[in-house]
């Protein structure tokens, strides 16, 4: 079966969890921007973590189904209906053959993921279905969206009884809404932190930082005071990963995120912890974003707790999809 693309707004691209293993090879890992965020959609309607979906930047996205399905979805403050049915954020929508869920642009935050139950059916390349934008492949044709694309998605064995199009289960707030006005965004010290002037450590803490309109997919460039350091000396490329906080010769820290390269050679300030990203993935220009340093411990305990309580939630989810 397929599903219909009527609008395909500004920036919608089929991800998943991301490219592991391709690294050395100099592929990025891609995938959802929140890749917790993803497998919540996917959990709530049944899907495979690794089921891929659909993730939205700032526009609108209008979809019909060929056929009925289940659909999910987290992220910023967007809003979604079914025919004339508000779709909450980490609820699951019932959506009837012929039928169009419409999702508008967000309030707050700027990216939203969602999932089919079935999955997005494109072909796996390098072992993922995610649109390496950059690399112009995977996805559907290797590209973003356009208006008239037609979808493929996965069979569905068996779909629980309807008996409303918006389920009462949902998951954590916390989870499904991950937009804020005021973002602090919770790190630890990179292996370059030494490099760096006393005040530039104080400033990292203290001060706000603007998300400028150089930024993507690849890293949000943060405007503000700069960050000084001890020496300009060059150095050697190393492994940079999503959530690494570089900064250029200017001093003004980029934040790297899903598209990132996979080695670089600013120096690493800092590291947004992981349990933080799905706040950093709903950056866009103008919004301001400030730092907060935990000890690795927490940050550790954190990640720990999330999957968890994931965990736990699958188990509970079992009981409603099966």
């Amino acid at each position: 079966m397929n599903t219909l693309v009527l609008s395909a707004g500004f920036l919608t691209s089929v991800q998943d969890l991301g490219r592991t293993g391709f690294r050395q090879s100099g592929v990025s890992l891609g995938g959802a921007l929140d890749l917790h965020a993803m497998r919540v959609a996917n959990a709530l309607v049944g899907n495979s973590n690794h089921a891929a979906g659909l993730e939205l930047s700032l526009g609108k996205l209008q979809l019909r189904f060929e056929d009925s399905r289940m659909v999910a979805w987290c992220g910023g403050a967007f809003s979604a209906r079914i025919g004339d049915e508000n779709l909450p954020p980490g609820h699951a929508g019932f959506v009837a053959k012929d039928q169009e869920l419409v999702m508008t642009a967000p309030q707050t935050g700027a990216r939203a993921w969602l999932a089919i139950s079935g999955g997005i059916d494109v072909p796996p390349v390098l072992g993922s279905r995610s649109t390496d934008l950059r690399g112009n492949f995977g996805g559907y044709q290797g590209r973003a969206l356009r208006d008239g694309d037609t979808l493929p998605v996965g069979s569905v064995k068996k779909l629980p009884p309807k008996k409303r199009t918006v389920s009462q289960w949902s998951a954590p707030a916390g989870w499904a809404s991950t937009a804020r006005v005021h973002a602090v965004l919770r790190i630890v010290r990179g292996t370059d932190w030494n490099r760096f002037l006393s005040r530039a450590h104080t400033t990292l803490a203290a001060r706000s930082f603007a998300v400028t309109a150089a930024s993507d997919r690849m890293g949000a460039r943060l405007d503000g005071p700069p960050l000084d350091r001890m020496h300009t000396s060059d150095l050697l490329s190393e492994a940079v990963a999503p959530g690494t906080l570089q900064v250029p010769p200017n001093g003004e820290p980029i934040l790297l995120l899903g598209d990132c390269q996979t080695i670089g050679g600013y120096p690493k300030i800092a590291h947004v912890i992981t349990a933080d990203l799905p706040i950093a993935a709903q950056l866009c220009p103008g919004h301001q974003v400030r730092f907060r340093e935990v000890p690795l411990m927490e940050a550790q305990r954190l990640l720990c707790e999330r999957e968890e309580d994931f965990a736990r939630l699958r188990v509970g989810l079992s009981l409603h999809l099966s």
